[in-house]
């Protein structure tokens, strides 16, 4: 359970407007004439596989079927005229009453000699008949083939039909799986790539390239070989890629790592080459592989568990980017979340010549995708898409879209057309908290202990100098959290004073220590908060150095560059994780000890704040302040943080 949040989240990117769909410019397949048709050839074949089955292995005629002990009761009586014997011991004759008969004798009474007495001394005509028959045995031997056949068959038809003409049977399965975008009426442009100004600056290079090859060769110079886009997901890494496509009006070969990799061996490697090859055929043309960590992966050591398969793959994409056919004209373009865990054969010059970094947006840059994503839209006169800029910090562009989504959503729901800032606010807790349950009503104590947690998250919040402003509280629960208490940024941060975090510290701990004051002792409410605090000081002790115990070292544990993960075995002896323990333990009790302080100061603003909590349930940050000032008159707090 979060009680007090402060909107930092791990995500960025940029937006786009939809492709105009494209006509489909591939041939047509040529239709096959005068074939008939296929439910005709297996309607055949069932039909003469029933034929033989029914002739060759039943082989005989009909008859009235008795048991063994009847046949031999009328042997006794003289009934029986003629037998024949066939070799799978079945008994086929003719009684004197001249209706025919079989029998399946067991197998025991043909290797004794009582039935041939028996029969000899009846007087019956004893005969015998084979029960072979080559064209049913046949059929019988030949069926796996023909169900083998048949469906290689369907297969090589289904792959012909798919790929219109040229490569069918077990070759499509060779073929690349890249998709080819129409170079004549490219659809994304730069335009449409909502801020990002560097990156499409790195980017705009490889467009001219691309626009006037012989301008470069003339000075001598060679154009990227390739462009490898990193970054934390869903901050437009593709729609870039697709940006410098459209810009520069070439055809685009888009596909995914994972579609390289096979479980038959050379598999890949042949897709690899089918895709370049098909490449230089349409030259000058980009390649754009995503995800190419799923192939490009840093290669194992013999014997270390290595996949021969991505192996010749990742060496077969190595061999086309490095320079054995001299050309120039391909430009490999490739996005990934995990640089870290590529091969260092991919990043070298000549392959991937350079990296571009498409971070998380900037304040300027959400506002930018925010309006994109508004387009279209009926806001409200509330509605300020610059403080939602500044409410998203960490957002991604698919982040962004998302929120704008969300509450577009909760308009529709309302039956309005109009989005307000309350459909904003609604739509950022659904993404932060979770869901709001509106039939999980809290109990009377419970409602008070929330609305006491969250005064004392937004006091110790807006008396802390370095702490962001409070922007809204609220005690109405959303997913896990039964209340929260939201900050504000006033821009986004890249560099954290010590003193910043330590009023975080204060922040995170206050919730607790206002109902330890209060009423009296603590709730599992502050499990979330003590949660990340102890993560924030154990980071300012291991990684930052703002321990004197430790002094200025690091021990920061691996993890992903772009992707949320920790290693679990710590980089340090047992002896420093003990010392480590004692300074995260005195880190937040300070911060503990420092919150109290502060609000037994101002005991009269954390009664009144709790108790229009309880009235509202959702306050706006500026109450806080207003809260602040009548409760102390002496107090002055700046009008920028209200």
């Amino acid at each position: 359970m979060s009680f007090a949040i402060q909107l930092r989240h791990r995500a960025v990117g940029s937006t786009s407007r939809p492709a105009t769909p494209q006509p489909d410019r591939r041939p047509s397949p040529t239709p096959v004439r005068g074939r008939p048709p296929t439910w005709a050839w297996l309607v055949a074949a069932v039909f003469m596989l029933g034929w033989f089955l029914v002739t060759g292995v039943i082989g005989s005629g009909g008859g009235r079927a008795l048991t063994y002990s009847a046949f031999l009761s009328d042997v006794d009586k003289h009934e029986v005229a003629s037998v024949a014997v066939g070799s799978a011991g079945q008994l086929v004759g003719t009684l004197a009453s001249g209706k025919e008969f079989t029998v399946q004798a067991p197998p025991w009474a043909l290797t004794t000699d009582d039935l041939a007495a028996k029969l000899e001394a009846a007087g019956v005509h004893v005969s015998a008949f084979s029960q072979s028959n080559t064209l049913g045995q046949l059929a019988v031997s030949l069926l796996p083939v023909v169900v083998f056949v048949g469906f290689f068959w369907w297969i090589s038809r289904s792959a012909r039909r798919s790929l219109g003409s040229g490569a069918g049977g077990l070759g499509s399965l060779f073929r690349s799986k890249a998709r080819v975008t129409d170079a004549e009426r490219p659809a994304t442009r730069f335009g449409d790539v909502a801020g990002y100004e560097g990156v499409k600056q790195e980017v705009r290079e490889v467009v001219d390239f691309l626009q006037h090859p012989a301008r470069y060769r003339l000075a001598g110079a060679q154009g990227p070989r390739g462009l490898l886009l990193v970054g934390p997901p869903g901050t437009g890494k593709t729609l870039v890629a697709r940006a410098v496509a459209g810009e520069a009006s070439v055809p685009f070969f888009a596909v995914t790592g994972s579609s390289f990799v096979e479980v038959f061996v050379g598999l890949g490697a042949s897709r690899v080459r089918d895709l370049f090859a098909e490449a230089r055929g349409n030259a000058p043309a980009i390649v754009f592989i995503d995800e190419i960590d799923a192939m490009g992966a840093r290669r194992a050591l013999p014997g270390t568990g290595a996949n021969d398969e991505r192996e010749q793959t990742l060496n077969q994409l190595l061999a086309e980017m490095d320079g054995f056919t001299g050309d120039g004209s391909i430009v490999v373009i490739a996005a990934t979340n995990r640089p870290e865990a590529l091969d260092p054969a991919l990043l070298r010059p000549g392959r991937f010549d350079r990296q571009v970094q498409v971070p998380l947006p900037n304040r300027a840059d959400r506002q930018r995708i925010l309006a994109v994503h508004a387009r279209g839209k009926r806001m409200a006169a509330d509605v300020s898409l610059s403080r939602m800029a500044r409410a998203s910090a960490g957002f991604s562009g698919a982040d962004l879209a998302n929120l704008v989504n969300e509450a577009a959503l909760r308009a529709a729901r309302a039956d309005r057309e109009e989005l307000t800032a309350a459909d904003f606010d609604e739509a950022l807790d659904r993404l932060v908290l979770g869901r709001r349950d509106e039939g999980n009503a809290l109990l009377p104590q419970e409602r008070r202990a929330v609305a006491v947690h969250e005064s004392g998250h937004a006091l110790v919040a807006a008396l802390a100098p370095t702490a962001d402003p409070v922007s809204r509280i609220t005690i109405l629960p959303n997913g896990m959290a039964l209340g929260a208490t939201h900050q504000l940024p006033e821009d986004d941060r890249r560099l954290y004073a010590e003193s910043y975090l330590r009023d975080s510290l204060a922040i995170r701990v206050a919730g607790r220590a206002a109902e330890l004051l209060v009423l009296g002792e603590g709730s599992t409410g502050a499990a979330d908060d003590l949660a990340g605090a102890t993560q924030l000081a154990a980071r300012m002790v291991r990684e930052y150095g703002l321990s004197p115990a430790l002094g200025p070292v690091a021990y920061p544990l691996p993890s992903g560059t772009f992707l949320d993960g920790t290693a679990t075995d710590r980089p340090y002896a047992e002896a420093t994780q003990r010392r480590v323990d004692r300074e995260v333990a005195r880190l937040l009790r300070e911060a503990e000890e420092r919150a109290t302080e502060l609000l037994v100061g101002h005991r009269t603003a954390l009664d009144a704040l709790a108790a229009r909590l309880l009235d509202e349930e959702t306050l706006d940050g500026s109450v806080v302040y207003d809260v602040l000032v009548h409760a102390d008159a002496a107090l002055q707090v700046p009008d920028d943080r209200r």
